[in-house]
């Protein structure tokens, strides 16, 4: 009888290292996703508007964005803070003050006392908030640079 007493060698491959990838793959998505949607407040009831339109996808992922939360008592509302004029200020200031920063590590040569700062502000106002509340607001933004503005409402239907 020819019989071999000597097991057969199994390849299993190890799993480890690849498992081990596959994780540190999600985990960097999970951490550079794009949390959009977490700007917008739905305490925040939107004005409605016959003209409004909705913002392009081309235009939308080209340029830089800062959503300003405003509820019908004219404070700023940034995650679960509600912000009066004077703190709300402050935060304009420090936003103003990251996008001067980022300009300047990205090497991008802009005169932001003639042309601005090229971050749009988006302004979500809630439809009950006194106009001299988004103004002052605007004046906020515009005295730290920003000169681009567009406005949200909802789409009358």
């Amino acid at each position: 009888m020819s019989g071999s007493v000597v097991p057969k060698e199994s390849a299993e491959p190890n799993l480890t290292p690849l498992l081990d990838i596959v994780f540190q793959l999600i985990t960097f998505f999970m951490l550079v996703i794009n949390f959009a949607t977490d700007n917008y407040d739905q305490r925040i009831r939107l004005p409605d508007a016959g003209s409004a339109q909705p913002v392009e996808d081309s235009q939308r992922v080209l340029e830089d964005r800062l959503v300003l939360n405003i509820d019908k008592s004219g404070n700023l509302l940034t995650g679960n803070e509600v912000q009066p004029l004077n703190e709300a200020t402050q935060t304009i200031k420090h936003q103003a003050d990251l996008v001067k920063l980022n300009l300047k590590v990205t090497g991008v040569k802009l005169d932001v006392a003639t042309a601005g700062l090229p971050t749009t502000i988006i302004l979500r106002a809630d439809k009950d908030v006194t106009f001299s509340s988004v103004l002052n607001l605007i004046k906020a933004c515009q005295n730290q640079g920003f000169r681009k503005f567009a406005l949200k409402a909802m789409i009358r239907g």
